[in-house]
């Protein structure tokens, strides 16, 4: 370490002030749009906010894609304000799910090709689904090592 670099140790000016930024991240919100008009006041009631990226609306879906730097809550609390019902996009991909139609996964006003996040699609650690069961007994390592056999 050198001369230099000891004296500036001492003279470096620190900022007691830090600023956190919200990470970039991408907002979904489901929203009942019937006509253009709701469309823009949708639209403006977001577009507008500090952080906002894009705004992409999806009326046939009833989806509001909001990416930014924003906070979701804030987000959907501009969206509230509007006089719209919203809440946060609750679908996701039905291939991603392993019980698709188990009870409050499957709802028929879904998009196609999307249900419900729940917790009942998804396998717990003590269930025995069979597709476990049957994936266990063969192993990709060692082909000959069959436990049926």
């Amino acid at each position: 370490m050198g001369a230099f670099d000891y004296i500036s140790s001492f003279c470096s000016v620190t900022s007691t002030k830090t600023s956190k930024r919200k990470p970039m991240q991408t907002v979904e919100i489901k929203v009942k749009m019937d006509c253009d008009g709701c469309e823009r006041r949708v639209r403006n009631s977001v577009i507008n906010m500090r952080g906002v990226n894009t705004v992409d609306i999806n009326r046939k879906q009833s989806r509001l894609t909001v990416i930014g730097n924003v906070d979701p809550n804030r987000v959907l609390k501009r969206v509230k304000n509007t006089g719209k019902r919203a809440e946060f996009w609750p679908y996701i991909p039905q291939h991603v799910v392993y019980y698709p139609y188990a009870s409050g996964a499957y709802d028929k006003r879904a998009p196609a090709g999307l249900v419900r996040n729940v917790a009942q699609a998804y396998p717990t650690a003590s269930s025995n689904a069979p597709e476990e069961k049957f994936a266990s007994l063969f192993s990709d390592d060692n082909v000959h090592a069959c436990s049926i056999m």
